[in-house]
């Protein structure tokens, strides 16, 4: 093995900032200044003291057998032999902090390793075989499409049997005591049904499947950014989220069924792109090509925009999502693929709910959340509680908690309102409560409440105007924000969409009654529904920062283009306000978790940094014959979890470092060490089974942990050769290059691995995803944050 030990001098440092292994910037030994004046740019920049903060817990996890101490920021290390322990203390519960990174989170391998096994491959396979697998990414897509349907098909269904049951016997329970009194019954009726469901839903996700918790948009958009997040497209998840978000929607709390949907939709994608279940371990021997992640990226892309058609009706707008909020790579066929996607989960699910409502004829039902036909004519807080209760045991308790208030507020809301409206042919809510109102009344109090948070927007939108006062939205805007904000967080699957909208259409309908009380002649300008849609629009947009995405997925789910132009206008300004004062709701959510996420561009002010200031050193590399104890020893080492490793070819001087030739993967080298691919062996076998591509595509993606490996003392001594299995075209770069150009580099390729070299090609050093990500812009300039074990 060889080892880089080389010392490195910075320039523009002291001398001091050169010693030692490491350097002040990667070691964290001391605090490093940088008072250095650019050229066109006003102000001072500060690199900020950057410490490995040990806040390490024991990481259970199925995928990963072997012990899970995270990989460092780049796969690099001292000698295996001087590597200290980790201190023995560790919190019970871990602080999060927007100014930490945690170690704990690995990269996807998006770039393909082109060696001699995958060049043979293409090689041998003729312009046929290169059209089906064309075929078979369509068809995929079609699979994806359609299962992704169904399961939002009974989604709506098993939400709107649980919810009408539920409010059929509510409401009988409230009319028959309304006269007789006893009305307490009925809220104690109403807060034990929530609070039963949401304690199923609670339960299914705290203490079977905890990562099934919220709309998981934020964790599909860390995995298409390229970041390993544990058991998110895991089948397991799937039926978590599936009957968590049936219980919490059911529960009333104020939560929504579209955000689950999304990642519904991509782990079904991540789960049929490759032909098997490894939860299940059934294999059924089909789409084997597509087993990296490369390939998966693209799937797992097009379920999460299918999720957005079956959830809004909106195929065009699940493309756009899937650009604007997660994909990091996209081409044109990829484009037609996802778009095909998402018109078949539409008519999937348009499809089978047709026929369940006995309509088999009808397909113009806009998918989950059916806005109607119009005609012509700020951020949401949020309060963590994910981030401070930590025991299952309390997080169902907290859940319970919630939709017991949420029935309570709800109960008083409607009981203290004298807002009673005339029944009409307009009104079209299933669940009327008349309470205290005239015969021929109803409480309209009721129609925002006492229904589905779909039905309560659909109301807002469409009903004619006079059918809410002022005082009823704005109680109503207020008391179900603070609900929001309070339901946000809570170990639930459950997505935010929908209570968005509610509110944002609450206030835009109280905004549009109001306008004509401020104007001379007090005419009406518009229906009051047409201003209840831009304030939905208006609210999403403010919480999510889509633009573009959710402008079309409003026009497709209302069905009319005329509102395009409003719409869009709209949803600009919340997101300009919104930036001004903080980040999105989904990027807060990343940062909260600490997640290494890449941007689309590199801190503005990090054009002075350059590689060798980012990258880190020593980095661990074999020589193209390694010897095979040596290969064991660095990958049983507990202590790192390196992921790539450069091939060198030794120098003469033996303290120098050895000139790079390729990269190899610790997946690669647990394949070969599994199938005792030594070359001692070879020799003494008269007929040896050449490994094949399918070997590592059997082991994708649970690669089986080194300390399951059984390696002889005699085998120890035998030798590896790695030429043929080794990426021998890795991407590099000259330790002088800019931050930024590493940058653009790392995220527009997929990179999980870049080489740093110096002039005569010898590995210097090794920059992976931790190394970009932890450079942050702060108030202060540019700052770098804390790396943690957690």
């Amino acid at each position: 093995m060889a080892n880089i030990t080389k010392k490195v001098s910075w320039t523009s440092r002291g001398d001091d900032a050169g010693g030692g292994e490491g350097t002040p910037l990667l070691n964290g030994s001391e605090e490093v200044r940088y008072t250095r004046q650019l050229s066109g740019v006003g102000g001072m920049f500060h690199i900020g003291r950057l410490s490995t903060v040990d806040l390490e817990e024991d990481v259970t996890s199925d995928e990963e057998a072997r012990p899970t101490k995270s990989q460092r920021y780049g796969s690099v290390s001292t000698y295996p032999g001087s590597l200290q322990d980790s201190p023995k203390g560790r919190p019970e519960e871990i602080p999060h902090n927007e100014k930490l990174l945690s170690l704990k989170f690995e990269s996807l391998d998006y770039d393909s390793s082109e060696n001699q096994l995958f060049l043979e491959e293409e090689r041998r396979m003729s312009y046929l075989g290169f059209r089906c697998l064309e075929i078979s990414r369509w068809v995929i897509c079609g699979l994806i499409g359609f299962l992704t349907g169904l399961i939002a098909c009974c989604i709506d269904i098993a939400v709107e049997k649980l919810a009408g049951v539920k409010y059929f016997v509510v409401k009988q329970n409230i009319e028959k005591f309304t006269e007789v009194g006893g009305l307490s019954i009925s809220l104690i009726l109403w807060a034990v049904l929530n609070s039963s469901l949401v304690m199923v839903g609670a339960i299914t996700v705290a203490f079977i499947e905890p990562i099934a918790a919220g709309s998981g948009i934020p964790q599909i958009k860390c995995y298409l950014n390229g970041v390993k997040i544990p058991r998110v497209v895991r089948l397991k998840t799937l039926v978590v989220k599936v009957f968590g978000v049936i219980c919490s929607v059911a529960g009333g709390l104020a939560v929504g069924k579209e955000g689950p949907m999304i990642h519904s939709g991509a782990v079904v994608a991540a789960g049929v792109s490759q032909g098997r279940s490894t939860s299940l371990k059934k294999d059924f021997k089909i789409f084997e090509y597509f087993r990296r992640d490369t390939e998966k990226r693209d799937f797992v892309s097009a379920g999460a925009a299918a999720g957005v058609s079956a959830a809004f009706g909106a195929p065009v707008g699940g493309v756009l999502f899937s650009l604007e909020e997660g994909a990091s790579f996209w081409n044109q066929m990829l484009t037609w693929r996802i778009f095909f996607a998402s018109m078949i989960s539409t008519f999937t699910l348009n499809f089978f709910l047709s026929i369940y409502n006995n309509k088999p004829g009808d397909l113009s039902s806009p998918g989950l959340i059916n806005f109607g036909r119009f005609e012509r004519a700020v951020s949401l807080p949020v309060f963590q509680g994910m981030l401070y209760v930590h025991r299952p045991c309390l997080q169902v308790m907290e859940a319970m908690l919630v939709a017991a208030v949420t029935a309570t507020v709800s109960f008083s809301m409607i009981y203290f309102s004298n807002d009673c409206q005339p029944l009409g042919p307009d009104q079209s809510e299933d669940y009327q409560l008349q309470l205290f109102c005239a015969d021929g009344e109803y409480n309209s109090m009721a129609t925002t409440f006492f229904n589905t948070p779909e039905r309560s927007v659909r109301s807002l939108f469409h009903n004619p105007p006079g059918s809410y006062n002022p005082g009823t939205l704005g109680m109503f805007t207020v008391t179900y924000f603070f609900l929001a904000c309070w339901t946000y967080g809570l170990a639930v699957s459950a997505g935010v969409f929908i209570p968005s909208l509610l509110i944002g259409a609450a206030w835009g309908r109280l905004f549009g009654i109001l306008l004509p009380t401020v104007t001379a002649s007090g005419s009406i300008w518009a229906d009051p529904g047409k201003y209840a849609l831009i304030g939905a629009a208006a609210q999403l947009g403010g919480i999510v920062r889509m633009t573009l995405s959710l402008t079309v997925i409003m026009v497709e789910a209302t069905g009319n283009v005329t509102y395009g132009l409003p719409i869009m206008l709209v949803l600009m300004t919340a997101k300009i306000v919104g930036d001004y004062f903080v980040e999105g709701l989904y990027d807060i959510h990343i940062k909260l978790q600490s997640v290494p996420f890449l941007h689309w561009e590199a801190p503005a002010t990090s054009h002075w940094l350059t590689a060798r200031e980012v990258m880190g050193a020593p980095v661990i590399c074999f020589n193209r014959l390694e010897k095979v104890g040596t290969i064991v020893d660095i990958l049983s080492n507990t202590s790192t979890n390196h992921n790539g490793f450069p091939v060198v070819v030794p120098v003469a001087a033996s303290d120098e470092p050895g000139k790079i030739c390729g990269l190899i993967l610790r997946s690669q080298l647990i394949v070969l060490l599994k199938h005792k691919v030594f070359v001692e062996l070879a020799r003494s076998r008269l007929t040896q089974r050449k490994l094949q591509l399918k070997d590592f595509r059997d082991a994708y993606p649970r690669f089986p942990p080194i300390q399951s490996i059984h390696v002889s003392q005699d085998e120890r001594d035998c030798m590896m050769d790695l030429s043929e299995f080794m990426n021998p075209t890795p991407y590099t770069v000259p330790q002088e290059t800019s931050l930024p150009r590493v940058f653009k580099l790392f995220r527009a390729l997929g990179l999980r691995h870049l080489v740093v070299v110096d002039h005569d090609n010898r590995v210097v050093g090794l920059v992976t995803r931790k190394d970009l990500a932890r450079y942050h812009l702060g108030k202060h300039g540019l700052e770098e944050l804390q790396l943690a074990q957690t």
